[in-house]
């Protein structure tokens, strides 16, 4: 589900949820390159093998960090603002990982419009932003990612 809305109303909007993503998938290979991408290559990410023999988690899982890239394509699909010809990431007031993404997990984001503030050529916006896998009990990412987006 996509919100579309205009400049204008996106502050009567604080508050609801403006709308939850598709589900993508978090896979071996997205794993391995954002590892390329990062530097990161712990074996509980990496290392398949030893990730379902050693690991806690019973196989590779998801770099947090991947987890938490993800948030912008997952945010594309939950808000449009139709006036709007620029938005940028002014960063996030905190993040949490409270469970893990075993690799081959399908993820999506529900997003709710926390706050709205104007800013000098638009509004900035705080999102209450939950990423959940498809079947665990708890959300794998908590964020609280603030945009700015900007007048045409």
């Amino acid at each position: 589900m996509t919100t579309t809305t205009t400049l204008a109303e996106l502050p009567q909007l604080k508050g609801q949820e403006l709308g939850q993503s598709s589900w993508i998938e978090v896979t071996q290979e997205r794993v391995d390159t954002f590892a390329d991408a990062t530097g990161d290559h712990q074996w509980i990410h990496v290392d398949v093998g030893r990730a379902k023999a050693e690991s806690p988690f019973g196989g590779p899982i998801g770099h947090g960090y991947l987890t938490l890239s993800l948030l912008i394509p997952l945010w594309s699909e939950v808000l449009t603002v139709t006036d709007s010809p620029m938005a940028v990431n002014y960063g996030l007031n905190k993040v949490r990982f409270p469970s893990p993404v075993p690799v081959g997990s399908k993820i999506r984001l529900t997003a709710t419009l926390k706050d709205v503030e104007e800013v000098a050529g638009g509004l900035q916006i705080t999102v209450a932003a939950v990423i959940e896998a498809d079947g665990a009990a708890k959300p794998v990412c908590i964020a609280e990612p603030v945009f700015r987006i900007y007048a045409g």
